[in-house]
């Protein structure tokens, strides 16, 4: 394939992975590379990126800041359907990769590139959310996976690679690393190394973005959060956009200890993996959005969100966000949230984060329904019996059976 390429895009964060990828392209395929680093709110500078890439010639160098497009255009939409992978994982990895790679097939496009290319390994699941959403987005398009075509297979091998080729080596990364961090604006990921056995505790220092709940503030601190159809729109009363509302939630969820947690999940690609990650304005969000879905929707909306929902985790984690049966999900989701608006007051306190009141111009909880006292709507509880007699009819005939039988 190497005579077919003359230029690639590269997802590049001037990582030692990446850099070394960068100068693997040049010398394997003797093509172009325009590198793309996508702030998605990591927290990192990201101008060492670019100065690295000016060393190995990098002429056309691409440093997009897409907080806001991640936040609207991916984040909040998962948010609406409640996301939760495998009952805990709030999906803060796999919905960014969409995004990357939707961007370094614009790219491509825009540059006349015949392939992009990314630093995923062969073990992931980021491999194939790169992968499919290429395939999605520009069926036409080449992708180059240094990680399964290369021969270096070992730390060591890159170390030599970045040494023989004078490729800067920060001191930290010489030595082994405890663990390998992933981070965006919705949450930080850490995998590997201290954390690989799962019967052994996280050490202290693995968390990045929340304080240990034991250590959080004994005062709680109640916020409220403002929501028009579905999606999040203030914070306290202060109409935020959707990155700085996220940022604000991530501070106040952070400083409470929200959002941890040390899961082990099903990968794609077949095996079991263990992370800690933190995702504490998410949690926030997914609580809150939960208790204004309570007094607006329908219950047999509710309940069919409900089981249509890990369909939809799953699609995401698996890397089909560019898919047909996604974007069919998302139109009943939204559809669901044209009256899921009002306002949802949460309470944060060391760990946890709990709705304790909701109001909404459109809810469907009426008082006189279920006071206890005599309501203005009138309400037969005669009614009630002949309710229980026909849905209990099947269950009399089921039991008659049984006891005919002997069973």
């Amino acid at each position: 394939m190497s005579n077919e390429i003359r230029k690639v895009v590269l997802a590049y964060s001037g990582g030692l992975d990446t850099s070394i990828i960068l100068k693997w392209l040049q010398e394997t395929y003797n093509c172009e590379v325009v590198t793309f680093t996508a702030d998605l709110g990591q927290g990192e500078e990201l101008e060492p990126a670019r100065r690295k890439a000016e060393m190995f010639g990098i002429k056309d160098i691409r440093i997009e800041d897409l907080r806001e497009e991640f936040v609207r255009d991916f984040v909040f939409p998962m948010f609406r359907a409640n996301t939760v992978y495998e009952g805990q994982y709030l999906l803060g990895t796999s919905i960014a990769r969409p995004l990357i790679a939707k961007r370094l097939v614009e790219i491509a496009q825009e540059t006349g590139a015949d392939a992009i290319s990314h630093g995923a390994t062969g073990k992931g699941n980021d491999q194939v959310r790169f992968e499919l959403t290429a395939n999605a987005l520009d069926p036409a398009i080449k992708v180059i996976a240094p990680w399964r075509e290369w021969d270096l297979r070992s730390r060591t091998q890159l170390l030599a690679y970045a040494e023989a080729n004078q490729i800067p080596i920060a001191k930290d990364k010489r030595g082994e690393a405890p663990f390998s961090v992933d981070a965006n604006l919705l949450h930080t990921s850490s995998e590997g190394m201290v954390l690989e056995d799962p019967g052994v505790p996280a050490p202290d220092y693995v968390a990045q973005r929340t304080v240990d709940p034991e250590k959080a503030p004994d005062q709680a601190e109640i916020i409220t959060i403002g929501y028009e159809k579905g999606d999040p729109v203030s914070v306290n009363g202060v109409k935020l956009s959707p990155a700085a509302l996220l940022t604000k939630l991530n501070e106040l969820g952070g400083k409470h200890g929200v959002g941890r947690l040390d899961l082990v999940e099903n990968r794609f690609v077949g095996m079991k993996s263990r992370g800690l990650y933190e995702t504490p304005g998410g949690t926030i969000l997914l609580v809150a959005h939960r208790g204004i879905e309570s007094i607006t929707l329908d219950r047999g909306e509710a309940h069919l969100k409900d089981e249509l929902m890990p369909k939809y985790a799953e699609l995401i984690y698996n890397g089909f966000w560019f898919s047909p049966e996604r974007e069919m999900l998302q139109a009943l989701i939204d559809k669901s949230q044209q009256y899921v608006s009002g306002e949802v007051t949460v309470k944060l306190y060391k760990g946890s984060a709990t709705v304790i009141a909701r109001t909404s111009p459109h809810s469907l909880y009426n008082m006189d329904l279920v006071t206890f006292e005599e309501g203005a709507i009138a309400y037969d509880h005669k009614d009630a019996a002949g309710f229980i007699r026909l849905n209990g009819l099947r269950l009399k005939t089921w039991a008659a059976r049984n006891k005919k039988s002997g069973a």
